[in-house]
């Protein structure tokens, strides 16, 4: 869980690294090494609990139903853990079919749960794409050459110098609006 004392901190690794072979000194030394400032801000050192290697995958599946099979969260839809998006996917999924069911249940009609697929796949592929464009801005991908590496440190100066490509970023980062 995460805390105003406990975080939970991610550093790029080949897929095929065994987390275990990382001592946490190691660790630690690395993530004070990637977030060095120029002022005297040191990274506070505590004890690590949990090693593991996070495959950063996306997968959606459509339709998020089949007959009375109604898929919702990672059933029906992965995000790796840039965008963090998971969590509020999966909410968003529960509060879409709750909406549908109370709907039906009071006027008798299954016009929302009919629409229930599409109507969360458009928040769905809208969080994808932003985890997608997190994941590729601040992860090197492997194989990456030095336009590779120009084009990244682009984006990165473009959400950091342009009111419009800050909006975006903010606007799809706080959320998609439950429809």
């Amino acid at each position: 869980m995460r805390s105003p004392s406990v975080s939970r901190l991610y550093l790029q690794v080949p897929a095929d690294t065994d987390a275990e072979s990382w001592a946490d000194e190691e660790i630690w030394d690395e993530l004070a090494r990637r977030f060095e400032t120029a002022d005297d801000w040191r990274l506070e050192r505590g004890p690590i609990t949990q090693k593991s290697v996070t495959p950063m995958r996306s997968y959606v599946h459509e339709p998020m139903r089949h007959g009375r099979l109604f898929l919702a969260g990672d059933a029906a839809h992965i995000v790796p853990p840039t965008g963090a998006k998971g969590l509020n996917l999966a909410v968003g999924d529960v509060v879409t079919f709750a909406r549908a069911l109370t709907h039906q249940r009071e006027t008798g009609s299954a016009e929302l749960l009919d629409a229930y697929s599409a109507t969360c796949l458009r928040r769905v592929w809208q969080a994808e794409r932003f985890s997608y464009d997190m994941t590729t801005l601040l992860h090197r991908a492997p194989g990456a050459t030095g336009f590779d590496d120009r084009l990244q440190l682009a984006r990165l100066e473009r959400i950091a110098t342009s009111r419009a490509a800050e909006t975006d970023l903010a606007e799809a980062y706080t959320g998609f609006p439950l429809r």
